[in-house]
């Protein structure tokens, strides 16, 4: 079922906007507070919910671990699906190319591409793309409906027994919902076609409840040479149940969507006058994708369980370097991944005899990727011209895992674990010399403790080994499927240690205050390089930094929040020739807002501002490239009645012509010379964009 929009030209003014907002924001005092003075036993508890839905403390083995409700997630005005994670302290979400793809996630001194060295998981199934046609990782979130979601989980460092590859910098777990208030209906109308539809459905059937949610999105952008095009579709169909001492849930999920990009361009283009700053170099780029999966998790107090089934592709065209490599045809080119993935996980969690109030978690868990094809095309017009490389690969991993919590006093607890990992990767490739097997194993340690110094502050010490695997196809190259020349192979896995101390202070009711101080040392950043099919042997490395969140429940009416991060990244061994500077960090992010509620249980008129700033980034090793800073404000005002709502969401409010992301690298331009221009090439954030949402609820 789709839904399906008429493309209405949709456009607001600067004027159009400050008049909505001044007229809103002016409200008589004598209206905006309607709700009586008297503060109900059922807003306390609102409050007191909220400030423990951020950081469960009592859960938790580290400083840096919390908990976001579904509710709270959809709140906020976002531009993009992926943007659910920036509710992590610290994590901030970009694009580099087209919305259809996955986003670029920084977090803790890592450019995390698309996911390398973070690992996100939705209802038991993973995210991350091992040996992936566009980058080890890739985490591409837009299969999730936002409005679907029932919780985030994330977590950072390497702190914890049952989370392993992609996890060094940390990683963010979703869960949907298993149950509805009540049904509901949401379309968002936006400037450049922006249209949306969600619906989301539930009744009882048996003993159990079905819950179907449905959306359908399109999007032009607003670029001036290209229209996106975007056709996102997605379908979550779930069947709750109560199975022995727990419950059953079985989910469906389908997503298909396809889009036109609007790649970074170099800054020589937009000064000289080729292109205006929303332009393209190349127009003829783009991509599909879909994803289809079948789930099955079991929770009980003592049993978890879970498996999975997904089938996965991704056809996607770029030009980074534009007729650098190919002064006749151009450097377009193409990706191509398909793909089928299983696996599950089953773990237990029973009493520890060594003292009052100890447990231990054992568990295992099991994936196989099955990759039929993973390609690089040179490509001209989206037509294939050759084949650069074309692999199939059997990927599996197997894992046990233990996580004790020991109670030392009423005060002191001491947490205990350990995993071991195994993958078994073959690689055949349409080059010979480039096929073969790998397999590899480790032993990973942690060990934590967390001191309750009061009965509103805990103070955590941890440290923890980690690891990721590296892209299959690099470990098994002997010859670089572009020259032909020999080159080195990666290590399977790769070795990370994470250091950590961190204090939270809350009164589970009006604040909630966390700090942690950290490090994190990587053996080598070894990566695939997917954009350009080769494996790129990068150096060993260490981060370390401070990060700091806090939230105020100031009335009521009235909540606020701030999140800064800070993080010192550099190369550990010196290379002639080489700078220490890692390429693609962000040294400080600061994510801050406040929303403002007329009546104290949310009805009513609310009222959201939010700022996001990222540093400027480090582009090269010697970091004599200084890009600019990036300062955003979104704010949305919204009406919230028992069976309605209607939202004005104004995304870039001061039109901020600031980069998304940005890169220093030679490509070359018509006319140019051979050798190419070493240059910067950015993506721009999108001009101030506005979209109108109206829901009812039945």
């Amino acid at each position: 079922m789709y839904l399906r929009f008429a493309k209405l030209p949709l456009r607001f003014s600067p004027i159009a906007i400050a008049i909505a907002l001044s007229s809103t924001l002016f409200i008589p005092v004598s209206f905006a507070l309607d709700d009586p003075d008297v503060e109900t036993e059922q807003d306390v508890e609102r409050i007191r919910i909220q400030g423990e839905a951020q950081t469960q403390s009592g859960q938790f083995v580290s400083a840096s671990q919390g908990w976001v409700s579904g509710d709270t997630l959809i709140e906020r005005p976002m531009l993009r699906t992926g943007e659910m994670l920036e509710f992590i302290p610290g994590m901030m979400v970009t694009q580099h190319s087209g919305s259809g793809k996955a986003n670029q996630y920084f977090l803790r001194g890592f450019n995390l591409d698309h996911g390398t060295d973070f690992a996100v998981s939705v209802d038991g199934m993973p995210v991350n793309m091992r040996s992936h046609g566009h980058g080890q990782g890739y985490s591409d979130l837009n299969f999730v409906i936002p409005e679907m979601v029932d919780n985030l989980s994330y977590f950072k460092g390497t702190y914890y027994a049952n989370i392993g590859d992609f996890s060094s910098a940390g990683g963010a777990y979703f869960s949907s919902k298993d149950s509805l208030e009540s049904n509901q209906l949401l379309v968002t109308l936006g400037e450049d076609n922006y249209r949306r539809a969600v619906t989301l459905n539930s009744a009882s059937i048996g003993k159990g409840t079905a819950i179907a949610a449905l959306e359908y999105q399109t999007y032009d952008g607003p670029w001036t040479d290209i229209d996106e095009d975007v056709k996102k579709k997605n379908a979550n169909l779930r069947y709750i149940v109560p199975l022995f001492d727990g419950e059953l849930a079985i989910s469906g999920m389908a997503y298909e969507n396809s889009w036109n990009s609007a790649d970074q361009v170099p800054a020589r283009a937009i000064e000289s006058g080729v292109i205006d700053r929303l332009g393209s170099i190349d127009t003829q780029v783009g991509g599909e994708s879909s994803r289809y999966s079948l789930s099955a998790q079991y929770n009980s107090d003592t049993v978890n369980a879970s498996l999975y089934a997904i089938d996965t592709d991704l056809t996607l065209f770029s030009n980074f370097t534009y007729f650098l490599d190919n002064p006749e045809t151009g450097d377009q080119f193409e990706q191509a991944d398909d793909r089928k993935i299983y696996g599950g996980e089953l773990s237990t969690t029973l009493p520890f005899a060594v003292t009052q109030g100890s447990s231990i978690t054992l568990g295992g868990q099991w994936r196989y990727d099955d990759i039929g094809n993973v390609g690089l095309y040179r490509t001209q017009n989206l037509e294939r011209l050759s084949t650069i490389r074309e692999d199939a690969i059997d990927s599996s991993s197997y894992a046990a895992f233990a996580q004790s919590n020991i109670v030392l006093s009423d005060s002191l607890t001491l947490s205990l674990g350990g995993r071991y990992d195994y993958f078994d990767i073959e690689v055949d490739s349409q080059i010979a010399a480039n096929s073969g097997d790998e397999k590899d194993g480790m032993f990973s340690l942690k060990a934590g403790l967390k001191y309750q110094y009061t009965d509103t502050m805990t103070m955590f010490a941890n440290i923890g080994q980690g690891y990721h695997s590296n892209d299959a196809r690099g470990v098994t190259i002997t010859q670089d499927p572009t020259t032909g020349e020999s080159i080195a192979s990666a290590p399977l896995l790769v070795r990370s240690l994470g250091y950590e101390t961190g204090i939270n202070w809350t009164d589970n009711k009006t604040y909630n205050v966390s700090a942690a101080l950290w490090q994190l040392e990587l053996d080598s950043e070894l990566v695939y390089v997917g954009d350009a099919g080769f494996t790129e042997a990068s150096r060993p490395s260490k981060r370390y930094g401070i990060e700091v969140s806090a939230y105020y429940w100031l009335s009521h009416h009235l909540t606020a929040d701030i999140e800064a991060a800070y993080t010192k990244a550099r190369f550990s061994d010196t290379v002639a020739g080489e700078g220490d500077h890692i390429d693609g960090t962000v040294p400080a992010v600061v994510s801050a807002g406040a929303t403002w509620y007329q009546q104290s249980n949310q009805q009513g008129f609310s009222y959201t501002l939010r700022a996001r700033y990222l540093s400027s980034r480090t582009v090269d090793s010697f970091d004599t490239i200084e890009p600019p800073s990036t300062f955003l404000l979104n704010t949305q005002i919204a009406y919230q009645d028992t069976d309605w709502q209607i939202g004005l969401e104004v995304l870039n409010l001061l039109d901020s012509d600031a980069h998304d992301i940005d890169y220093y690298y030679a490509s070359r331009l018509p006319g140019e010379p051979e050798e190419g221009v070493e240059d910067l090439h950015y993506h721009p954030v999108e001009p101030r964009t506005v979209r109108l949402t109206f829901g009812i609820k039945y």
